[in-house]
């Protein structure tokens, strides 16, 4: 089953430590080798995006910056047995965080993808 890990954070002034960036590229190295990591990347600031919403009937297309502190800034897609390993790999990279950017603060959330299995035939 899939599990997709959103990273949301603030927006670093600095750019991250280089050997936060080897422990990451080293995790998903791990990842892929164990067949688990589906795909990952970086995003970019809401500055550059935008939302599209429904309310009342109408369609409404509002450009980014949002007002949010935190912003969903990467993610990862996970192909796991379970909930238990998706977060596995996802407190793995948490770890790597909190370890090597000293008072960097985020969280991630993991949220399985739907699929077939979902679904009645």
């Amino acid at each position: 089953m899939r599990y997709i890990a959103l990273l949301t954070a603030s927006r670093p002034d600095s750019p991250p430590p280089p050997e936060l960036m080897e422990a990451i590229m080293k995790l998903g190295e791990d990842a892929t080798n164990a067949g688990v990591l589906v795909d990952q990347a970086g995003l970019s600031p809401s500055a550059f995006g935008a939302r599209v919403g429904v309310a009342g009937g109408e369609l409404t297309v509002t450009d980014g910056p949002f007002a949010e502190a935190k912003e969903v800034i990467s993610y990862a897609v996970y192909d796991v047995r379970d909930k238990a390993e998706a977060v596995e790999w996802t407190s793995r990279f948490m770890r790597a965080h909190r370890d090597l950017w000293p008072g960097w603060e985020g969280e991630s959330s993991v949220i399985k993808v739907m699929g077939p299995e979902d679904f009645a035939s």
